[in-house]
């Protein structure tokens, strides 16, 4: 079964840092490109981040440059986001999903979708 699970969501204060996890089950997975996409109460799934199935290529929305970092285990069949400077409009569940190739990074291009990880920062 083909499968995306998330973890690592939390509560943190502004300026913190929480690195997110995805584990993919299944073959087709561990090579496909991966993403992160968040969904804030009242908003459209947007693409925060995104990564090729090698790891040399990888795509970032405005709002998250210089902060988030994506990276990827293919060994492991792992995917990670390593988010740092938090800001309250960070604040949103966080989604990992798969696609054949990075493309743009937007949730249209994208399946497998996990459950999703809550992620709240505020003092």
């Amino acid at each position: 079964q083909l499968q995306l699970v998330e973890s690592g969501g939390g509560l943190v204060q502004p300026g913190g840092s929480l690195r997110l996890s995805c584990a993919a089950s299944g073959f087709t997975l561990r090579y496909a490109a991966k993403g992160w996409f968040r969904q804030a109460p009242g908003k459209e799934r947007e693409g925060v981040s995104c990564i090729s199935s090698s790891g040399i290529t990888t795509n970032y929305a405005d709002s998250v440059k210089g902060r988030f970092t994506i990276s990827r285990d293919n060994a492991k069949n792992m995917v990670y986001l390593q988010m740092n400077s938090l800001k309250p409009e960070d604040t949103a569940v966080y989604y990992c999903a798969a696609a054949p190739v990075i493309g743009a990074c937007t949730p249209h291009d994208y399946g497998n979708w996990g459950q999703g990880t809550q992620v709240t920062v505020s003092s």
